[in-house]
């Protein structure tokens, strides 16, 4: 008998195909039918769920996360099961915490800190710490109870460390048998269930001390040989992110580690407006890497990198003007009193910035890509809505008008500022990014940038402002759009057994009130492990979310199922 059916759903199957509508039935964890089911299989017993004027679609696979440490204490991996996701992939950037020695323990949550901005002390606090090779963290994420799927894989700066003490968190160059303990680290991560390597070359990238992450100055010799590891297993993918500031000597590094390995490898893509055809150099290079043979992609996102500033936020304009560096420290409650007093208005804006270059400096003084996220939330605001567009309308400084929009909802509202992929002042990049025949849909880093990025929240941007709300260009067909995000990035990491409404498959499935499906602005939260803060995100109209058959989330909120597990390894297509 079935134990579950969905009835009366368009079915968008993630293949891409044109939707149908039908039912799914489900046994146990897998698709049993989809479309026309046997009736004679419903019983009393089956679980019937009405999705008469609902989509349903796969549950959605997010293959770039950083819940590295949240997973071991959060078994709802908030705030992606907001959006629908029943599969996550982490270990992504380089950045995690296997393996590990013991006295590097601080060292590493002062990396991943720095880079994805996790409150350390969160961190510290939440995690136990019982493992130390990447087969033994692999072990503790299983003995955690989890409501989905939980992937990861292994980091380069982790690794490094292990091998190499402070010599490999100190850039010093590996040697031969260095790099050959390096690549047997990996070779066991890989054989005992980590879905790929991933590296960091990014300046971006630095520990909570200013300092840039390990990975950044290697060799290509040390690349090379650890990706030789996943080669001679034939398994495993590998995920990187660069500057690419010497593109014909960086692109070539990532081209010989797939040629040495054989295995596919995706490259983070971003449009900067410092450099702003990179992104379509690295696209061009990854074709002629596919007309080669090699599997490689870029992974992109479905809205600009957006930063989020605020009074509640890491950032806001005024952060290094002296005057507010007075105020910060009070509570929320009595900065906004003393900022709405107008002499204090007036002197925080007759200031000026401690801080005015590099990337900070670019974040809080580009007030022509300043904006009011607005709720429900904005991600594709019009030029003339920026802060600068609306201080020429009004005859006003962008100042001003920064300064009345942090003292908003009491201090709680939120600035957005499209940092990639915006250059245009619209969405026509991502566009091009989304629809490139070499490109995966990725990016989200659900779990990190805890007080500066909202973005776990992409998998309901993808659906709903591509496939229904755009309205500054061109939207994409729904159904090209749920496969993005099902089997193709499922495919990426090479999970096949997910992804597909067909029988045999696993049975992770989305019930969505596409109507009148919602992204809301996201808010702040402390509740991470001591109180740490975090930015967090949430959307109505996913009313049913079932992973291995059970229902685990309704309307968002989980229900007490916990029926994920730790994915290990590659997963085969159902025969």
């Amino acid at each position: 008998m079935y134990s579950l059916v969905i009835r009366n759903g368009t079915i968008h199957d993630g293949t891409g195909s044109p939707p149908l509508v039908g039912d799914v039935a489900i046994t146990g964890a897998t698709i049993s039918a989809v479309g026309a089911i046997d009736e004679t299989l419903v019983g009393a017993d089956t679980e019937v769920v009405d999705a008469t004027g609902r989509i349903v679609t796969p549950g959605f696979v997010d293959a770039h996360t950083h819940y590295d440490g949240q997973v071991t204490w959060d078994p709802f991996v908030q705030p992606s099961t907001f959006h629908g996701v029943t599969t996550v992939v982490t270990g992504n950037c380089g950045v995690g915490f296997a393996p590990c020695q013991p006295e590097q323990r601080d060292w590493l949550i002062g990396l991943m800190e720095g880079v994805e901005d996790i409150p350390g002390t969160a961190l510290h606090e939440g995690i136990q710490w019982d493992w130390e090779s990447f087969p033994e963290y692999l072990d503790a994420i299983e003995r955690r109870d989890l409501a989905i799927d939980v992937g990861t894989q292994v980091p380069h700066g982790a690794v490094r460390a292990y091998v190499m003490g402070e010599r490999g968190a100190n850039h010093e160059p590996a040697s031969a048998a260095e790099i050959a303990a390096m690549k047997r680290v990996v070779k066991e991560a890989i054989a005992a269930g980590a879905l790929g390597f991933s590296t960091s070359r990014t300046e971006k990238h630095k520990t909570s001390s200013g300092v840039l992450t390990p990975s950044i100055t290697v060799h290509e010799d040390e690349l090379v040989g650890i990706a030789e590891a996943l080669g001679e297993l034939d398994a495993g993918v590998l995920q990187g992110i660069s500057d690419f500031h010497d593109f014909e000597a960086e692109f070539r590094m990532f081209r010989a580690m797939t040629e040495a390995s054989g295995r596919p490898c995706s490259i983070t893509v971003e449009q900067q407006d410092a450099r702003p055809e990179w992104w379509t150099q690295l696209l061009d290079a990854v074709s002629e890497a596919q007309a080669a043979g090699l599997p490689m992609r870029g992974q992109v996102p479905p809205r600009a990198t957006g930063v989020l500033l605020g009074l509640t936020a890491t950032l806001n304009p005024f952060s290094f003007h002296p005057s507010y560096r007075r105020l910060h420290p009070m509570a929320l409650d009595d900065r906004v009193a003393e900022m709405r007093k107008p002499e204090v208005r007036a002197a925080l804006l007759a200031e000026e910035s401690a801080i005015s270059e590099g990337l900070v400096g670019e974040i809080i003084g580009s007030w022509h890509k300043m904006y009011r996220l607005g709720e429900p939330a904005n991600y594709e605001p019009a030029p003339e809505e920026s802060f600068a567009g609306l201080a020429a309308a009004r005859g006003c400084s962008p100042e001003e008008i920064a300064y009345d929009a942090l003292l908003e909802n009491d201090g709680r509202a939120l600035i957005y500022h499209p940092l990639f992929n915006y250059g245009s002042g619209d969405l026509s990049f991502v566009q091009q990014m989304l629809e490139h025949p070499h490109t995966t849909f990725g990016l989200s880093d659900g779990g990190a940038h805890c007080g500066v990025i909202s973005d776990a929240s992409f998998p309901t941007t993808l659906i709903q402002h591509w496939g229904r709300d755009r309205t500054r260009g061109p939207r994409l067909p729904l159904e090209q759009l749920i496969s993005m995000q099902t089997k193709q990035t499922a495919e990426l990491v090479g999970l096949l057994d997910r992804g597909v409404l067909a029988p045999g498959y696993k049975a992770d499935i989305n019930v969505i009130d596409f109507d009148g499906l919602t992204l809301h602005a996201p808010t702040v939260a402390y509740d991470l492990p001591a109180g740490g803060r975090r930015l967090v995100q949430r959307a109505s109209g996913y009313e049913v979310t079932i992973v291995a058959g059970e229902i685990a989330f309704r309307d968002g909120e989980p229900t007490g199922a916990l029926n994920g597990r730790l994915v290990r390894g590659a997963q085969p297509a159902p025969v």
